[in-house]
């Protein structure tokens, strides 16, 4: 069992007809628990109903929350989540929420530094309080993973470099990984070739793409393993991208082929879309049947 941190948003994504509990670091977090990780949020959530709400899902699901405070003066997270003909989500984010204003603790620090792996991302930088705090924590980190997630206007050139610089793992999308290819002045129109690019320029060994429907690209130590995607009926695409990180790292940790580690993450991406909301039950037998069902090893 490998131990992860998870540090960033918690929060209600608001459906026109429903609204579901989410946040990228959460959806990651609750994915490597049921994939039977030891898991700890780092986070913030107001005091309350829809933070009590949060707190008692994450401890139903097995996710450490001692590290999520409970701030008096702000609200719990809600994100409006539009969704288009395809299943596709567009995000509208009220700030400041809860999370953009998680303190550091001694204890804090300590899980950080007891962790595998430590995931965050760039969203959790858009305050300044946060930010300061998650700064302070990649400092006692062994193995950081940078989840790229880019909510425009709430991210900048600079502190998206500081990050992959921290970074022992990067994960984008393939819309990501071009625009933050431009920041860093690419001359490159090819994705492997804007992989290796940015793994050059940021001293990152690990860094994964995934390409929606049509799978994801891995680069491990030098070497760039492929998947070509599922097909599936989608539902909604919300949380993938997050089960398909937990996936990836969960494989990944346990020295698992990088390739058989790319199949089942995408395996599991392909999953949670063919569903709806981010977060559904998907037990280890399922994710290992459907992978049978597609590919030969």
């Amino acid at each position: 069992m490998h131990k992860f941190v998870c540090f960033g948003e918690v929060l209600f994504d608001v459906f026109p007809d429903e609204k579901k509990i989410g946040g990228a670091p959460l959806n990651v977090a609750c994915r490597l628990q049921q994939l039977e990780n030891e898991v700890a949020l780092i986070s913030a959530v107001g005091d309350d109903k829809n933070g009590q709400d949060i707190l008692s899902y994450l401890k139903k699901e097995g996710v450490q929350t001692e590290e999520i405070s409970i701030l008096e003066n702000q609200k719990t997270g809600e994100v409006e989540v539009s969704l288009n003909t395809k299943g596709n989500a567009s995000y509208t984010i009220p700030h400041p929420s809860a999370w953009d204003k998680i303190p550091i603790t001694s204890t804090s620090k300590i899980k950080v530094a007891q962790a595998n792996a430590f995931v965050f991302g760039s969203l959790s930088t858009r305050d300044d309080v946060s930010k300061e705090t998650l700064y302070k924590l990649l400092e006692y980190a062994s193995y950081p993973v940078f989840d790229v997630n880019l909510r425009a206007p709430f991210y900048t050139k600079d502190i998206l470099i500081h990050l992959m610089n921290k970074a022992k793992f990067i994960k984008f999308n393939d819309e990501e990984l071009y625009e933050i290819a431009g920041f860093l002045d690419s001359p490159y129109h090819n994705l492997e070739q804007n992989i290796l690019f940015i793994s050059h320029k940021t001293s990152t060994k690990h860094i994964c793409v995934t390409k929606g429907e049509h799978g994801g690209v891995l680069l491990f130590n030098e070497k760039l393993y492929y998947n070509s995607g599922y097909k599936i009926k989608v539902k909604d695409t919300v949380g993938a991208g997050d089960s398909f990180l937990a996936t990836l790292l969960s494989f990944l940790l346990q020295h698992k082929n990088p390739q058989k580690a790319i199949d089942f993450a995408c395996a599991v991406g392909a999953m949670v879309a063919a569903n709806s909301g981010a977060n559904p039950k998907i037990l280890s037998n399922q994710i290992e049947s459907f992978v049978n069902s597609k590919l030969k090893y």
